[in-house]
């Protein structure tokens, strides 16, 4: 078992910054993928992903301003957001895929919100 934990959540006004933290219990070499994901109203949606080779993919409404990265020596993942938005208000959650299994985790999530 994997266990994910984020960080770095807050209250931020808008055109301000935020960097998330997820700490993994495991190396990050364990993991084929790993992601950010937030949850609004509706639905869970993808914010950013890293692969084990470094492979970055964002989703549209946050390139350029969102940036993932992660630090293999504290099996440590981040995502550093920039000029935020009202509409990027959400709980952002840390997501991890097991290299052998195929497993899925998640983490707890964190509360952004962006306001004035």
């Amino acid at each position: 078992q994997v266990q994910l934990v984020e960080s770095g959540g807050g209250l931020v006004q808008p055109g301000g910054s935020l960097r998330l933290s997820c700490a993994a219990s495991r190396s990050l070499f364990n993991f084929a993928a790993m992601g950010w994901y937030r949850q609004g109203p509706n639905k869970r949606e993808l914010v950013a992903s890293i692969t084990r080779g470094g492979t970055t993919n964002y989703a549209d409404f946050v390139k350029g301003r969102f940036t993932i990265s992660r630090d293999s020596a504290k099996n440590t993942m981040y995502l550093q957001m920039n000029t935020l938005k009202p509409e990027d208000t959400a709980v952002y959650y840390c997501n991890s895929r097991d290299w052998i299994s195929n497993d899925e985790f998640w983490g707890q999530g964190t509360q952004v919100t962006v306001s004035s």
